[in-house]
């Protein structure tokens, strides 16, 4: 889940329930499957897989099940299905705007679980084009704050590799810069000693829905309901949520 609030942004960042761990490591064996379809199975020449089995080895994916996902992706293993990447746009409470992305190998069945998601939890769908421009695709870069990480070494490390801005969320820090500068602002990270916890390419608001305290937990219950489709791998949505109202949901 992501929008614009210190909560949405870091959540991903924190250690999976064991519930979930089954659920969330299908996401990343997908992700990864077509990383490697795409782009081969070469690590160091598939920047998109590089990132994608980074994520899964911070979350304790098995090094077994990062693998054989590759090498399904390549073909060099039987058993990979045909993912295709499908992005649905729709509304939530309070006119919040929400991108799905999903990863499926049956378009009929992701539309179909995604609307009724979608309209049982107080949202609609909305018309391809309806939202996304409220949206804007960037290489996003989450560095968890160390005694020794600071704001200004991190400035230091990626500015010239052509990142925009670096965000305090608040037990991390946030750098965002254009997509295609995703691979060097990390290898500058990374050229600096200093670890991130996930570099993906994400689509960020260009303006966000301030929520209050009724309109925050209706928007959190759809997001989480979506996000519980086995076909989805991200949700985004313009939403603001301040500190002192996520405080107050618990």
């Amino acid at each position: 889940m992501s929008g614009h609030s210190k909560w949405a942004t870091t959540k991903h960042k924190k250690a999976i329930i064991d519930s979930r761990r089954a659920k969330s490591f299908a996401k990343y064996i997908k992700a990864i499957e077509v990383a490697s379809r795409n782009g081969g199975p070469d690590m160091a020449g598939n920047p998109t897989l590089f990132d994608a089995v980074a994520k899964a080895k911070k979350n304790s994916m098995p090094a077994d099940n990062i693998e054989r996902a590759i090498k399904r992706g390549a073909g060099l293993e039987s058993g990979g299905a045909d993912w295709q990447t499908i992005m649905y746009e729709g509304y939530g409470p309070d006119g919040v705007a929400i991108l799905i992305e999903c990863l499926s190998d049956n378009r009929n069945r992701a539309a179909g679980e995604v609307r009724l998601a979608v309209t049982r939890n107080g949202g609609r769908m909305g018309d391809p084009g309806s939202v996304a421009y409220l949206f804007n695709r960037k290489g996003v870069v989450l560095v968890s704050k160390t005694s020794t990480v600071t704001e200004e070494k991190i400035l230091e490390a990626v500015l010239e590799a052509g990142a925009e801005e670096v965000n305090d969320l608040g037990d991390s820090f946030e750098v965002v810069c254009e997509s295609s500068d995703l691979v060097a602002v990390r290898t500058s990270l990374q050229t600096a000693g200093i670890d991130y916890d996930s570099a993906e390419s994400s689509f960020l608001p260009s303006m966000s829905v301030p929520l209050d305290a009724q309109g925050a937990q209706k928007v959190i219950a759809l997001i989480e309901a979506i996000e519980e489709l086995d076909d989805v791998q991200n949700v985004y949505g313009n939403f603001d949520i301040s500190d002192e109202i996520m405080a107050s949901l618990g």
